[in-house]
């Protein structure tokens, strides 16, 4: 059962891949992101005991809230872009609420930063331990 409940939760979860895919270019990093997505979906769902009927009302709102996050200019002064993603972050948590319910809209801020800084770790680990590696290796060969 756990098992479809994933399954179920990762498809309704492509739409947010699929954007990402057109948004980034063929090869490599559409793999990588499809994979790092697929592996947050996952996450979330397990962490917040989502049922298929929560994965079907969460994940497009979810869509929703990534894409008004991924459009807050980079470009702006920290404070101001801090500012802007904590106002979306508001604004969604009574969408999420209605979803989920406040505990667990709760729990999702905490698990959704919680994964961002494990995947932050796991990737400046991988880059030191690539520049740690003769150029040999680096290249597979």
């Amino acid at each position: 059962m756990k098992r479809l409940l994933l399954i179920t939760a990762i498809l309704l979860g492509s739409h947010t891949i699929t954007r990402a895919q057109t948004e980034l270019p063929e090869g490599d990093n559409g793999v990588k992101m499809e994979k790092i997505q697929a592996l947050y979906v996952a996450y979330i769902t397990k962490e917040l005991n989502l049922t298929a009927d929560d994965a079907q009302k969460f994940w497009p709102v979810h869509a929703e809230f990534e894409k008004d996050l991924k459009g807050v200019k980079q470009d702006l002064p920290e404070l101001e872009r801090q500012q802007k993603i904590l106002d979306i972050k508001k604004r969604y948590q009574d969408k999420f609420s209605r979803v989920l319910g406040s505990g667990r809209t709760e729990n999702f801020f905490r698990k959704d930063g919680e994964f961002r800084r494990k995947l932050i770790e796991r990737l400046k680990k991988m880059r030191q331990n690539r520049q740690n590696m003769p150029p040999r290796q680096r290249r597979g060969g």
